[in-house]
């Protein structure tokens, strides 16, 4: 099968939109609700802080944005999701042009992605993991960019590039200590240029009023990043059990992009030039961060969640067809296009069929419904509107995403948290435990679904 220069850009641009397309309306169709994640976000981007207790605050940011321009349009959140994914794409695409000097080469290396599920299946939920990717993908595209021309402008990027995916998520360091690795052998061969120094300050300037948001909250991020990884509880078995598991998972993630890449080469067999420098960086860039984050595991017995991994195998396709691209069979790309058809039509086909018959979901939460009772019930007995919410940033949260006055979420619950009435412009909505509200509201009690609501407001 013989493809053009025209026809690799056609296919590239008919994958990217329909990528979009797909993963906004599959999720916008099949989920009540939004996910937690994205509810999370949301409700912490008020004030647009420079941080939150569970993580730097760039994930918040953007879905704070969004809900500024469309509100409550659950489409717009999954949308935004996926032009994070896209726009890390098409880094890769420019990258493994730059890199390859071949389209399509560049085309496959992108195509393998929807063999690995968190870049179609998982895609829908914007987090942490979502928000990384473009920052990940660009911290590469420009620290190769700066290697090679040495150029100001490509190491000011790459630092600024490196710290907007710190403030995405902590993880991201295992990236930059894997480039300091491929930095420390530049210096051994005596290839390492000081110029590359001027990231460091882009970096900084960028990270620093996160780093001192940090010290004014006494690093409160690092404690919930701890405490995700469950080293706490560990006991000996899981100095082992956590990290060989994680290998284990991570093989079984791949098994989608080895089927592709078997269909467009002819065989699994190379040697490697461990003196090739662009080689030595696609291995670092790809199995540094990996080995790192299983040797953490293995020091720390701690339990790697398998979504922490989501940006670390963007350029995994890159690396295979660099390392086997004598053994690359251009005539088998029917073969290879067919089998990604078949993979990106079968992952949303499943998201829709999970979604539809797993009734019990986050996402099947009536947030909407419950949200319009309450705003009902407040319209019928106050004349103000709805300033505050509380309870718990789920409940509480859908009920400030969803409510027309669009108030801001507290968790009220929380230790030392003292809200005065005169200090909210408007009433206050509380959702919790039906127990514990029914005795302590003096406003109007009611019970919705499984959760008490207490209102307090100006009665008509």
């Amino acid at each position: 099968m013989r493809i053009g220069k025209t026809d690799i850009n056609k296919i590239l641009a008919i994958f990217l939109f329909s990528h979009i397309v797909i993963w906004t309306v599959v999720p916008s169709i099949s989920n009540d609700n939004l996910p937690l994640d994205v509810i999370e976000a949301i409700v912490w981007s008020d004030g647009w802080p420079l941080g939150w207790d569970k993580h730097p605050p760039l994930s918040s940011w953007f879905p704070g944005l969004f809900f500024q321009i469309f509100g409550n349009q659950d489409w717009s959140y999954y949308f935004l999701s996926q032009l994070f994914v896209v726009l890390s794409f098409i880094v890769v695409w420019k990258f493994s042009v730059d890199f390859f000097q071949n389209k399509i080469h560049g085309l496959i290396s992108v195509l393998l992605l929807e063999g690995i599920y968190f870049y179609n299946f998982t895609t829908p939920e914007f987090n942490v993991n979502i928000c990384q990717l473009p920052f990940w993908a660009l911290t590469v595209y420009y620290c190769w960019k700066g290697i090679k021309q040495n150029d100001n402008v490509s190491w000011l990027l790459f630092g600024m590039f490196a710290a907007l995916g710190v403030l995405s998520k902590y993880l991201f360091v295992y990236l930059l200590v894997a480039m300091d690795v491929f930095f420390i052998y530049l210096i051994i061969i005596k290839k390492f240029n000081f110029k590359s120094l001027i990231s460091l300050f882009a970096f900084f300037l960028v990270l620093t009023p996160h780093l001192i948001w940090l010290t004014e909250n006494d690093y409160i991020t690092f404690t919930y990043a701890l405490s995700r990884t469950g080293t706490e509880e560990s006991n000996y078995l899981d100095y082992l059990y956590y990290p060989f598991t994680f290998l284990g998972k991570q093989i079984g993630i791949f098994i989608p992009f080895f089927v592709m890449f078997l269909f467009v080469t002819s065989k699994f067999k190379t040697k490697l030039k461990l003196k090739d420098k662009k080689l030595l960086f696609l291995l670092t860039i790809n199995l540094v961060p990996v080995i790192l984050i299983f040797l953490t595991s293995l020091i720390m017995g701690a339990k790697i969640r398998t979504m922490w991994m989501t940006p670390f195998y963007l350029f995994s396709g890159v690396l295979f067809i660099y390392i086997f691209k004598s053994k690359i069979v251009l005539s088998k790309m029917k073969y290879f296009l067919s089998i990604f058809l078949i993979l990106f039509t079968f992952s949303p086909a499943a998201y829709l069929f999970f979604s539809i018959t797993q009734t019990d979901k986050r996402t099947d939460y009536p947030g909407k419904r419950i949200s319009e009772i309450v705003q009902k019930k407040w319209d019928n007995n106050f004349t103000n509107k709805i300033g505050l919410v509380g309870g718990d940033v789920w409940h509480g949260g859908n009920l400030s995403y969803h409510l027309k006055s669009r108030p801001k979420w507290d968790n009220i619950f929380e230790a030392n948290k003292n809200i005065l009435l005169e200090d909210i412009e408007g009433g206050f909505v509380l959702i919790g435990n039906t127990n514990i509200l029914s005795n302590i509201c003096n406003g109007i009690f009611f019970k919705v679904e499984t959760q008490g609501v207490c209102m307090i407001g100006k009665k008509k």
